[in-house]
This record gives C-alpha cells, sequence and structure tokens, in this order.
C-alpha cells in the first residue's frame, strides 16, 4: 500500500486501551475521562483488523496503550495474535511497570522488541514526571527484558529542566547495557499540554553534549528495521545512543506507519487531529471489512506531511488537540 506522496505504508501501531497507571506530565498530565469499554475495539475486532491490514501489506505491528498490559486480557491475546498471524513482526511499547510477569510469554509469543519508556534513572525525578513511584519496577523490567534477549530500545522524551542534567548517567547506562538509548525530542501534543518552547531539549545539543562524553559513530539504518532515530554507536559500549527528531529535523518523506487508536480511530499522522471512524463500519451488519478497507486505503492516500502542519501552527500553541495518551503515541 502507497500512500498519495508515493511512501510505502507497511507499520500499523494499535493502541488496545487508552488506561494507564501513570500520568506523566507530557502525555496525560490533566485527569480526561476514559472512553467507555462499549467504545473499545474488542479483540475480536483487533483481530478482524490485523488480518485485513496484514492483507494491504502492513509486515509490523506496534501493540501501545494507554498502556497495554493495563488491559484485562491483553496476554492471552498476543498469544492469538502470534498463533493467527505467525508472519507480522510484532512489537511492543510499554511503561515497563506491568510487564515483569509477562517477559515469558513475550518469548513465547515472539515479540523480540520492547521499547520502554523510562524518562530518568533517578527515582523522585520519576516521581515528579509519572506521578507514581514506580521506578524500580521499570528498572528491573529493562533488566529482566535484556537478560531474556529481548531487543530493548529505552526511549526517553528530552526535557529541558527535568532531565537534562542526566545525560552522563543515561550514556554510563548505554555504555554498561546492550540496549538502544532513544532521546525523542518534547512534542507540542494534547490541548492540555505543558509543552512551551523551553522545554524542548533539542536532540543537536543532545548530540553535541553526548560527543564530549562518549566516542560516538554513525550506524547505518539495517534495511527493513529503518525507524526515525539516528543511531550512533558508543566506543567500548555494549549499547547505542539515538536520536529522534520529529521538531529540529523531520523525517516525514519515510513516516511508513498507520496509527489505530483504542476507539478505532485510525490516524495517518501523529500531528494530525483527522481521524477516520472505523468501528462503526466494523461493527454494521452490511459494511464490515470491505467498507473498513476501502476508507484505509482513502485514508493513506490522503495521509499529510506532518512537518507543515508543525508550521502551519500558531506560536507555541499544540499541533493537535487529542492527548498522546489517547493516540497510543
Amino acid at each position: 500500500m502507497q500512500d498519495g506522496l508515493g511512501r510505502t505504508v507497511n507499520y500499523m501501531r494499535i493502541s488496545v486501551t487508552d488506561r494507564c497507571n501513570l500520568r506523566c506530565l507530557y502525555c496525560a498530565s490533566h485527569p480526561t475521562p476514559f472512553i467507555p469499554h462499549p467504545d473499545i475495539l474488542r479483540y475480536e475486532e483487533i483481530l478482524s483488523l490485523l488480518g485485513l491490514a496484514r492483507g494491504l501489506g502492513v509486515a509490523k505491528i506496534r501493540f501501545t496503550g494507554g498502556e497495554p498490559f493495563a488491559r484485562r486480557g491483553f496476554p492471552g491475546f498476543l498469544e492469538t495474535v502470534r498463533d493467527l498471524y505467525p508472519d507480522l513482526d510484532l512489537r511492543l511499547t510499554t511503561n515497563g511497570t506491568l510487564i515483569g510477569p509477562h517477559i515469558p510469554l513475550l518469548v513465547r509469543s515472539g515479540i523480540k522488541r520492547v521499547n520502554i519508556s523510562l524518562d530518568t534513572l533517578d527515582a523522585a525525578t520519576f516521581l515528579r514526571i509519572t506521578g507514581q513511584d514506580l521506578f524500580a519496577e521499570v528498572r528491573s523490567a529493562i533488566d529482566q527484558c535484556l537478560t531474556a534477549r529481548l531487543k530493548v530500545k529505552m526511549n526517553v522524551v528530552a526535557m529541558k529542566g527535568v532531565n537534562d542534567q542526566e545525560l552522563p548517567a543515561f550514556l554510563d547506562l548505554a555504555r554498561t547495557h546492550p540496549l538502544d538509548l532513544r532521546f525523542i525530542e518534547y512534542m507540542p501534543i494534547g490541548g492540555s499540554s505543558r509543552w512551551t518552547p523551553w522545554s524542548v531539549w533539542p536532540a543537536g545539543d543532545i548530540l553535541e553534549a553526548a560527543q564530549k562524553l562518549a566516542t560516538l559513530t554513525p550506524v547505518e539504518s539495517r534495511a527493513g528495521d529503518r525507524g526515525p532515530a539516528r543511531v550512533y554507536a558508543i566506543e567500548n559500549g555494549l549499547g547505542r545512543l539515538g536520536l529522534i527528531t520529529p521538531l529540529s529535523s523531520h523525517f516525514c518523506a519515510t513516516c511508513n506507519r498507520l496509527r489505530l487508536t483504542a476507539q478505532g480511530n485510525l490516524r495517518t499522522c501523529l500531528f494530525s487531529d483527522r481521524e477516520y471512524r472505523l468501528r462503526p463500519l466494523l461493527r454494521h451488519p452490511k459494511l464490515g471489512l470491505s467498507a473498513v478497507e476501502r476508507v484505509i486505503r482513502l485514508a493513506g492516500m490522503k495521509k499529510p506531511l506532518g512537518f507543515r502542519l508543525l508550521e502551519e501552527r500558531k506560536g507555541a500553541e499544540p499541533v493537535c488537540q487529542t492527548e498522546m495518551s489517547a493516540i497510543g503515541g
């Protein structure tokens, strides 16, 4: 499947729930009502959409939330997905607080890559960012995933005045652990976002500071696994440094993804509030998957360039009103 700009679309991020046990200041810092359960896609509906997406050429699926393990039955759902679609490249994004008991299941389900969000290596700062005292659980989860030989990407939202003093500690972690440490520029997303231009810790500044602390060598992305991060090997290090630059150096030209929200809305760009409602079509007695396929193809053809939406916004206003927790990241 190609979009209207000739980009191949072969990656779908699926949010299985909007619920999360953390209230991160950049994601869901203000209480918002959860989506009522009848309006959340059922697991069997997600399975049907997975089959359709696979038929359209989607090869990589990433399950997200909220926090995916906050939804009842999610571990069993993963096993069902693997049984039905053994050829799909399944991945997972999690905050790491609930994953510990389920790591053996991830291995059995063929999930080899896990993204874990951890924006600080300081327990007090973790409490400040997330509102919960669960730092130890997340650090333990990262170690357990590495022990199980899962490929771990540790996602860090880079924020001035919050975690910009921790670069030496972050690099030490990447030196001593075989993981990808990825700094993501803080994005102006969500109507209640606390984002300001002064809260952004730009990737260029991170790279400049990191080069004073370690010898870094750019790594060429491998075919089939080209993501948005610019990756650097760390001399004498087990891990690598990655920089994701949606603000300072966009990667829209190579964007290959669609996003499905927990309530069954399709988003073709993280920065656009335009959504295509698939759930009513899926539950309609006469329309069903054939109508959903037509909408997905149409939506793909209209997939925008997110950097243009960034340029069109005024001042410090958000690029989209929907909260990150409702989008699924």
